[in-house]
């Protein structure tokens, strides 16, 4: 058992999550031994100790976020004019009790733990806990994506990764370090350099990480090209930084179509790595074997959807009387150059970050009504996200397109890691 039971406090509080936000201003000034922390890194702070304060790790920031937390409860206090600020407990997990209460919950008797990087919206927190793990941190860049999180996982991860200041707040001891991280050109990549070949990239903060906190095993997901970029030198690169510190290394590409049951042509490289000390037994890992697609994209829209900026106007839905066999309304088309192409395979094109500019780049589908755009809810849909998860409503249409385009497929995400767990804990 890595973790123990605690967890979720029911009492009366005196100050909600909203109240915070109005000494936002406040507390963007502050230093902290002299350094500027900014708003998100202290709510990040306060909000994952909270639910870790009962766990078995160390937590490097605990003092400095009782310090952050004294200081917000000083600065409410005299905003709204009433002197000592009355908690029934000097904790962050008395002091937001609308977060202590998210749309997915962490597992309360955890069986492993593990780090979200570039966490984007949570694909990889939803199918590790689905698991029986508990997220001991998380760390995302982008700032929507961050309020994305915090809304349905009820912790606001932190910030830029690539941040000494960052990468000290990640705990010892935990099991699994998962990381869908960007793919970026590794300019000297095939020279054989190893871990010095991957600086300047975000994949050497990944290999850093790992390299300081020794990990039992780690999963790592990108783009199908990142096996063939530059002849397959950079794919080189990782492995070889991999092994070079030590671990096993597994990797596949899999189309979420063909191995989840999920109605979107999206292949990715999947990257499966453990340390052969801490699992001995590595080599009983498999990747998940194909699975026949039963869903279309029927199971992912809402025929009912009737948002008007999702609509083509008139002059452009001509489109549709023009292209011959067009004839059902649920087929999913994308604009190419002038005309909509039917998709006779029920599947969804491969959703993209581009999806955030808006235009042409996001998937059409032919209804009732006229040609529309899919909707952000209905591309995590076509990601395998649950019906319940839930973008927040102070963030744009085009900041809910970009994070449905970087997610990851999270059944797919799931299946893979249902079996390293289960190596992992035999």
């Amino acid at each position: 058992m890595y973790v123990k039971k605690d967890y979720f406090f029911s009492m009366k509080m005196k100050y909600s999550f909203a109240d915070f936000e109005s000494i936002r201003t406040a507390v963007e000034c502050l230093r902290f031994k002299g350094d500027p922390l900014s708003y998100d890194d202290q709510l990040a702070m306060l909000t994952h100790v909270g639910p870790l304060q009962k766990t078995i790790l160390k937590i490097p920031y605990r003092d400095r976020a009782q310090k952050i937390l004294n200081t917000w409860k000083r600065l409410l206090s005299e905003k709204k004019g009433k002197g000592k600020c009355e908690l029934a407990d000097s904790t962050a997990s008395y002091f937001f009790p609308e977060l202590f209460q998210p749309i997915f919950k962490a597992q309360a008797d955890a069986k492993f733990t593990f780090i979200d990087l570039f966490a984007g919206i949570g694909g990889f927190r939803l199918a590790m806990q689905s698991c029986g793990g508990r997220c001991v941190f998380s760390s995302e860049w982008d700032e929507n994506a961050k309020k994305t999180y915090l809304n349905n996982f009820g912790e606001m991860p932190f910030g830029d990764i690539t941040l000494e200041s960052t990468k000290a707040c990640i705990p010892d001891g935990f099991d699994v370090l998962c990381a869908g991280f960007p793919c970026q050109a590794f300019s000297i990549a095939g020279y054989r350099k190893g871990f010095e070949d991957t600086r300047g990239t975000l994949f050497f903060d990944v290999a850093e990480i790992i390299k300081r906190k020794r990990p039992k095993a780690v999963y790592l997901e990108n783009v199908k090209n990142l096996y063939t970029h530059d002849n397959g030198k950079t794919f080189e690169v990782i492995k070889n930084t991999l092994e070079e510190l030590g671990y096993v290394v597994y990797h596949k590409v899999m189309n979420a179509m063909e191995y989840a049951n999920v109605p979107q042509n999206r292949e990715r490289i999947f990257i499966v790595c453990f340390d052969p000390k801490q699992v001995p037994n590595h080599a009983d890992f498999k990747f998940p074997s194909p699975v026949k697609l039963t869903k279309t994209i029927h199971d992912c829209i809402d025929e009912n959807e009737t948002a008007p900026e999702l609509f083509y106007t008139d002059k452009m839905n001509h489109f549709k009387d023009l292209q011959e066999g067009i004839t059902s309304r649920d087929s999913v088309y994308q604009w190419r150059r002038q005309y909509v192409r039917e998709n006779k395979s029920h599947v969804c094109p491969t959703l993209t970050a581009n999806m955030g500019t808006g235009g042409h780049n996001v998937p059409l589908i032919l209804t009732e009504a006229g040609i529309r755009k899919l909707s952000p809810k209905e591309c995590i849909n076509f990601q395998g996200y649950p019906t319940k998860y839930e973008f927040p409503k102070n963030i744009s249409n085009a900041a809910k397109y970009k994070q449905a385009g970087n997610s990851v497929v999270v059944p797919l995400i799931t299946r893979v890691s249902q079996n390293i767990i289960s190596v992992m804990l035999k």
